[in-house]
């Protein structure tokens, strides 16, 4: 993406998309790091070139990706093998070992961070006898290795790092109770960097991969896309939440502090930190991903879907026929995800989706739900009180999602922009070097004059989304407890 920035204007032009296909080995799912990092210099080249054709200069890049995983760098700066995807089964039953050694309620004081059986700290624990962390001399999370094969400097940017469950979001340093705890060497990480600051600059190897005839500084920005995505959404006051829709969706509020409560942490909400020294303090959703997987599904069945009939077609189906919890862990795998929702629908005696838009209905009703439960629960845990909900990312392209979020939500929905995550990334750069100057307010207030947006009013029967929620409740206390390591 090529953000144009000057005061009054902000602008952003894709010029390069690539496949992002994880690859499994030896019963293992990898990321494909080096193709992804071939996409990247394929893209700063085509980036050049198109800002070239326009008169201009490149004037500087931001990193930022998915959290929680990394690469490991041997004493020589190799990569000692592809980065191991979240979604790998390594961790499976890592987060009771993790629960024997620092007790949930200890680890969540520490940190603020959400369980996930994913984070960092399950994933380092989990291998924490294998060959490849034994050699490892430095560890880097995933932009921040793309930003060091760019450039040659190495640095941790902050708000990604809180992704790790090694951070005192107190402090914004890391938590040497917990890494000791665990017996994970810090000294793995390279010092931490914060939004805003220098990463480097390209180096020639780079450049000579780009076709970029000049070094061009390379800035950290919110490095955890979620935390750029929350810089790019285009709240005019305080009072607001903000829905960060993909393959996740990430639901609450920007805060000044984090909330330690042990309210909060059974509740499984989690304190990561944002850029200018904010807090996203959020609750992770399973998101569109649910819908992704069923696509990907039916096409392999021989059975392919047009989205936008398909969409069209669930916006015609009951509503609230049959909901399912979007935050159980059963959804976080991928495979077989129309059999089990399914099967979800099946075991608390609701009706079972038939057909394919019966299904979409299903996943889009049920995320409707958890964004609800999602903003009620942040306020009630924050003391905050919000008045506009903000979706942003690509699920702001999803009427139908929009149009149900406003009706279970109760609340005004402003959807838009879809490219929060770039725009946020942009933005922070462009502080940097001078162009925009002030806080988040100001960024925001250009953010809400030149991007389009489009505003959904709560309508229909809260009454008959009450009733959901609470068939959700029921469900959730009969077959799951809310924080599963407590």
């Amino acid at each position: 993406m090529v953000g144009t920035v000057a005061p009054g204007t902000l602008e952003l032009q894709e010029v390069h998309r690539f496949p992002n296909r994880p690859v499994r080995v030896a019963g293992t799912l990898h990321w494909d790091i080096l193709a992804l990092y071939q996409g990247v210099l394929d893209g700063l080249r085509t980036a050049a070139e198109a800002v070239r054709a326009k008169g201009n200069r490149l004037a500087g890049i931001g990193i930022d990706t998915w959290a929680v995983d990394y690469g490991l760098l041997g004493e020589d700066g190799t990569l000692l093998g592809n980065p191991v995807h979240y979604r790998d089964s390594r961790t499976d039953g890592t987060a009771e070992k993790v629960a024997a050694v620092l007790a949930p309620r200890d680890l969540y004081a520490a940190t603020g961070l959400q369980h996930l059986p994913f984070n960092t700290i399950y994933q380092l624990t989990a291998a924490q006898d294998s060959p490849a962390l034994g050699a490892a001399r430095r560890l880097l999370l995933i932009p921040d290795l793309v930003s060091y094969w760019l450039t040659g400097e190495a640095g941790t940017e902050l708000t990604n790092a809180s992704t790790t469950q090694l951070i005192d979001p107190r402090t914004r340093t890391w938590s040497r109770t917990v890494a000791d705890a665990l017996g994970i060497d810090l000294s793995l990480f390279p010092p931490l960097r914060h939004p805003g600051d220098p990463a480097g600059t390209l180096c020639e190897e780079s450049m000579a991969a780009t076709g970029i005839e000049e070094p061009v500084p390379v800035t950290a920005v919110g490095s955890h896309d979620t935390a750029s995505a929350v810089v790019g959404v285009p709240a005019t006051s305080p009072d607001f939440a903000y829905i960060a829709t993909g393959t996740w969706s990430l639901a609450g509020l920007e805060l000044d502090s984090p909330v330690l409560t042990e309210a909060s942490r059974r509740a499984n909400f989690t304190n990561e930190l944002g850029v200018d020294g904010t807090v996203r303090y959020l609750r992770n959703i399973m998101g569109l991903w649910m819908l992704q997987e069923c696509l990907r599904t039916w096409e392999a069945q021989g059975r392919p879907q047009d989205l936008r009939t398909l969409l069209d077609e669930a916006a015609r189906c009951a509503p609230l026929r049959s909901v399912v919890d979007a935050g159980a862990p059963e959804f976080i795998a991928p495979d077989r995800m129309p059999d089990r929702i399914a099967e979800a629908c099946r075991r608390a005696g609701r009706p079972v989706p038939r057909t394919p838009a019966e299904t979409t209905r299903c996943v889009l009703d049920s995320l409707a739900l958890a964004h609800r439960r999602a903003i009620e629960d942040a306020q009630r845990l924050s003391g905050r009180t919000v008045r506009t909900v903000h979706i942003v990312g690509g699920g702001a392209h999803n009427e139908l999602l929009c149009r149900l979020t406003a009706d279970a939500c109760g609340l005004p929905v402003l959807a838009g922009p879809a490219e929060a995550t770039a725009l946020g990334n942009v933005l922070v750069q462009a502080r940097t070097a001078g162009v925009l100057t002030g806080g988040l307010t100001d960024l925001r207030e250009l953010l809400h004059s030149t991007q389009p947006l489009r505003q959904y009013e709560p309508s229909g029967d809260q009454a008959a989304w009450s009733r959901a929620a609470a068939l959700v409740e029921g469900g959730r206390a009969e077959g799951q407890e809310e924080e599963p390591c407590a």
